[in-house]
């Protein structure tokens, strides 16, 4: 079973013990060559054949039966089974197992997913691929990362090890669910386990307010997506059953009979969360629901028992805000310092936790970079003990400069050698080709005047032609684009966001030389309302000399759900939050005091870009975001009819809060690591 709380606590407080005493971390792996740094490496010649044993049976504590998929390598001159022994990666699934075999290549699920079994069969590695609890295959009820399904991680993790021609190591892959699985079965399994290296590839932080809820505002576009995502694709796996025909003495009715079944519980699962959702109940609000499905309660299982741990993540990605925030905690942790804390100039770091952070969505992960690559060298280094770049790096946080499209390798998050800027809200007009009514200007000095505010109507609706869009559709638009070689074009100029009656925006001056745009932001926004809630949406964009308005990042905030975690937040250079952090909890929810000037601090996910000169920088406020974001039958209410009168005073001074570096200030090439021909 999952932990409680108290014993996590207690196991917690041992890693941080560890930690401090330097290397213990390094016991629980191969030993890894540091008498020399090799300048690179070469993955192994695709040796081997593949066997496989398909619907494999495992049994789970309470007697449900999951089913496994177990591909193997052969010797390609008989056929049979190769000796080894070889280390085993264990991915579990909701999306149907089958769709990842080489017989069903052309489904396509596999090459999203970045899952090549084929390339680690054949450079000596033993693939299991196993259909979650209630989907595919196997029996049992779904539940949305169900604390069962880390026990059935951990059940599966001791089955892998022991299969035959298995060295007893265990390495754990896969993407989003399926890297987000990962964290909740190392929390399962406790010290000493056969697992040893871990790969989770656009896995997130926190659950709830990275992709349920954006600012307390539901995520409904994802969110719908998803739930028909899950349901589509088990109700799909029977079309590929046949490929399964007679193994392990099932027939392919049975197996039917078995995934139809599940069609029923996903409905069972899904409307009671919707419904509370809906209705303002215990899952809209952050709490041990969500806490116990969220990576951000296993990090410290991760560095207590010792398993290196490769991060991917994208500045687009669903998860763009927690993915850096996995890779500062672990640091962090490894170092004895609080985990949700900033890293700090200086800070030693250790290449057993690594972070390659891409221009991607969700969907589009990895287009430009070799991840089969990246993944080998990191199980070759942790599984089998190999010396290779990856275990010695001293730059373990791998960017891409969103603009320039140049990778480069840095130490700590946030970056060390940014400055915090507040840019203020000011009247207009900014001349930069803004639609909105009020064209205001973005100015680092603080407004002067006793008076001076901007007026915006809550409309429940905004132009849907903008990244937040393409994002929070899981990149599936700029994957369909990408077939046709070309963009979607909103992804690159949403100068509309800007227009009707629900949207300000305000610009800085051009720029005299290139900055760099690195790291979280806040925006500060104070208004009064007509209304008991406000909604507020904030869209960083860069404004280029012929006024495309490119859009880079965003943020959302319900007004009743504004109240600040202190102990969580970070503050800028200048004193100033930087990353503003909500309990987003029911005991957080404050209303709204119609007329009064009240403060919303907007946690703007955090991003990676150039600002060339002559480019300006902006913010797009907006009082919705469609069709992202669409307030519950709660919310929607007390939002309903309201005008806000966002303030630009000396006495309520609104601006945004960027952390700025020169052109330049990051300049360690990140090289083949991060190329499409990879390491």
């Amino acid at each position: 079973m999952t932990p409680p709380l108290s014993v996590r606590s207690w196991r917690r407080r041992l890693a941080i013990l560890a930690a401090t005493v330097g290397t213990l971390g390094a016991l629980a792996a191969p030993a890894v060559h540091a008498a020399t740094v090799p300048a690179t490496w070469t993955p192994q010649a695709a040796n081997y054949g593949e066997g496989s044993e398909i619907n494999v049976g495992v049994t789970m504590h309470d007697g449900t039966v999951l089913r496994a998929d177990v591909y193997y390598p052969t010797n390609p001159a008989t056929g049979s089974a190769a000796t080894g022994p070889f280390p085993v990666l264990l991915q579990q699934t909701p999306y149907g197992k089958e769709a990842y075999s080489s017989d069903a290549a052309a489904t396509g699920l596999g090459a999203l997913t970045n899952t090549s079994v084929s390339y680690l069969v054949d450079r000596g590695y033993i693939v299991v691929i196993s259909d979650v609890r209630g989907t595919g295959d196997s029996g049992g009820t779904f539940g949305l990362f169900d604390p069962v399904q880390a026990t059935d991680g951990a059940t599966l993790v001791r089955w892998a090890a022991r299969l035959p021609h298995s060295d007893g190591k265990v390495g754990l892959f896969g993407e989003s669910y399926m890297g987000i699985d990962q964290f909740l079965t190392v929390g399962a399994l406790g010290p000493n386990s056969p697992v040893k290296a871990m790969f989770p590839i656009i896995s997130g932080h926190d659950i709830f307010s990275d992709a349920v809820v954006q600012g307390g505002i539901p995520d409904a576009e994802f969110s719908a997506a998803y739930l028909a995502l899950v349901a589509g694709l088990n109700a799909g796996s029977p079309a590929l059953e046949p490929l399964a025909e007679g193994t392990n003495g099932l027939s392919v009715s049975g197996l039917v009979a078995t995934e139809l079944s599940h069609t029923e519980g996903l409905a069972t699962y899904d409307l009671p969360l919707v419904t509370s959702l809906e209705t303002g109940g215990t899952d809209a609000y952050d709490g041990p629901y969500w806490a116990e499905r969220s990576p951000d309660s296993y990090l410290s299982d991760v560095v207590a028992d010792h398993i290196p741990a490769f991060l991917v993540g994208g500045w687009n990605d669903l998860f763009q805000g927690g993915e850096p925030l996995n890779y500062a905690a672990l640091q962090n942790l490894y170092d004895g310092r609080p985990q949700n804390a900033p890293m700090v100039a200086g800070q030693p770091v250790t290449p057993r936790y690594q972070l390659m952070m891409g221009p991607w969505m969700h969907v589009t992960t990895g287009m430009g970079a070799d991840l089969s690559a990246v993944e080998l060298e990191w199980f070759d280094t942790w599984l089998l003990g190999q010396n290779t770049p990856l275990a010695h790096t001293t730059t373990p946080l791998h960017l891409n400069e969103l603009q320039s499209a140049q990778w480069i390798n840095t130490t700590t998050w946030p970056l060390t050698g940014t400055a915090a800027t507040a840019y203020y809200f000011g009247p207009g007009r900014s001349g930069s080709g803004a639609l909105s009514t009020n064209d205001g200007t973005l100015s680092t000095q603080a407004p002067s005047a006793s008076t001076g505010a901007d007026s915006v109507l809550w409309d429940g609706a905004s132009s849907p032609c903008s990244i937040e869009t393409d994002q929070w559709g899981a990149g599936a638009l700029a994957l369909g684009f990408s077939y046709l070689d070309t963009s979607n074009p909103c992804d690159t100029n949403d100068v509309t966001l800007g227009s009707g009656p629900g949207a300000l925006t305000y610009t800085t001056p051009e720029f005299s030389s290139p900055q760099v745009l690195a790291g979280p932001i806040d925006a500060t926004v104070y208004a009064t309302a007509t209304t008991t809630d406000t909604e507020l949406v904030a869209t960083i964009e860069e404004v280029s000399p012929t006024d495309q308005s490119v859009p880079l990042t965003s943020g959302a905030l319900l007004g009743s759900l504004r109240q600040i975690d202190p102990a969580s937040s970070w503050t800028g250079s200048n004193g100033k939050l930087l990353m503003p952090i909500h309990p987003l909890t029911a005991a957080s929810a404050r209303a709204v005091v119609p007329g009064q000037v009240t403060r919303y601090d907007i946690e703007v996910f955090p991003t990676f870009a150039e600002i060339p000169a002559g480019w300006r920088l902006r913010v797009t406020l907006t009082t919705s975001d469609t069709p992202h974001l669409v307030p519950t039958a709660a919310q929607l209410p007390d939002l309903v009819g309201g005008v806000y009168q966002v303030q630009r005073n000396s006495t309520a001074a609104s601006y945004i809060n960027v952390p700025l570096a020169p052109a330049g200030a990051f300049s360690i090439p990140c090289g083949a690591l991060c190329s499409a021909t990879g390491p």
